[in-house]
């Protein structure tokens, strides 16, 4: 595995504890992380080269970590999950791209 991927593994996992420490803390609620993740992959899709010149693979790649941490933030604080049951969780929920974004 590329030495990149499990960096970001960690990075994800390391946010992911992160972001239920400052829930858990009631610095910010799920629903305001949730909106967060919902901008932030708003921010990538609204990026020309997202549509103009990315694969729909490469799309997914770019969504990827976003996803999983809101899929961490949405599965809630009582259970930390590992990053291979948060990415199958990822993939299960993932809609189709629409070839005219």
């Amino acid at each position: 595995m590329n030495a990149a991927n499990l960096q970001i593994e960690g990075l994800c996992l390391a946010i992911a504890s992160i972001n239920r420490l400052l829930v858990a803390k009631g610095l910010v609620s799920q629903d305001e992380l949730d909106v967060a993740f919902q901008k932030a992959e708003a921010t990538a899709h609204g990026d020309n080269r997202f549509a103009e010149d990315l694969s729909p693979s490469n799309r997914d790649a770019v969504c990827f970590p976003i996803r999983v941490l809101q899929v961490a933030n949405d599965t809630g604080a009582e259970k930390p999950w590992s990053f291979s049951e948060l990415a199958k969780l990822v993939g299960e929920t993932k809609e189709p791209y629409n070839d005219q974004l």
